[in-house]
């Protein structure tokens, strides 16, 4: 089984996130990608953020009908800060008997700020990284990234495309659609009592109406 963990805020889920999900699905000829909405984000402590249980009901909302994409509430059991590594060694744990092969989807500027993620090098060393790039977009060498001492224990496979590491798993960067869509803007614009339309599906378009979400943002 080959698994995709998508994580992030969420605040809201729109259509850049869908289309560069299914993407990685098809690129990676992935089994199942699923959704893992932080529930208290380290880099976000301070900040506003919508409820875990309306962003869980739009990501529920916007992927249902697609038996390819799931949904995960494993960040949210969690009484103290969300981190990735406890999320992805919780996964790998729970479906060890299905011998899941986990791929940890992220855009770029998140990887490139890696180092700021708790036991980051632990982290690289329990899963593939899938890297989503931008179309043009300059891509900074791994040393740079990760240091170079870490970065050392990379080796660049010709023909998987991307960095194994010691543990045999790989860092991939992989091109994908990028929509140029914020969830701060959505948030923006529905404060603003502006269309959304377009940005996020419709059903999550009038779920974000129904409940006046973003209105105090």
């Amino acid at each position: 089984m080959k698994w995709g963990l998508f994580g992030g805020t969420f605040d809201p889920i729109h259509i850049g996130h869908l289309r560069c999900a299914s993407e990685m699905l098809e690129i990676f000829d992935l089994n199942r990608i699923i959704f893992v909405p932080a529930a208290r984000p380290p880099h976000k402590l301070n900040a506003a953020i919508t409820p875990f249980y309306h962003r869980e009901q739009m990501i529920r909302i916007a992927i249902e009908g697609n038996p390819d994409f799931s949904f995960s509430d494993v960040e949210n059991q969690r009484e103290k800060t969300s981190y990735s590594v406890e999320t992805v060694e919780y996964i790998l744990d729970k479906y060890r008997l299905e011998k899941v092969e986990l791929y940890f989807i992220l855009g770029q500027d998140a990887f490139h700020a890696i180092q700021t993620w708790k036991e980051w090098e632990r982290l690289l060393l329990m899963c593939h990284f899938a890297v989503m790039t931008r179309p043009g977009c300059g891509r900074r060498r791994l040393d740079e990234i990760l240091g170079a001492e870490f970065a050392a224990r990379f080796r660049y496979d010709e023909d998987a495309r991307g960095f194994r590491g010691p543990t045999d798993y790989m860092i991939y960067f992989r091109e994908v659609t990028f929509l140029d869509i914020a969830s701060s803007n959505i948030r923006k614009r529905a404060k603003e009592r502006k269309d959304i339309h377009y940005l996020v599906t419709d059903e999550v378009r009038r779920y974000i109406l129904k409940n006046s979400l973003y209105r105090g943002v």
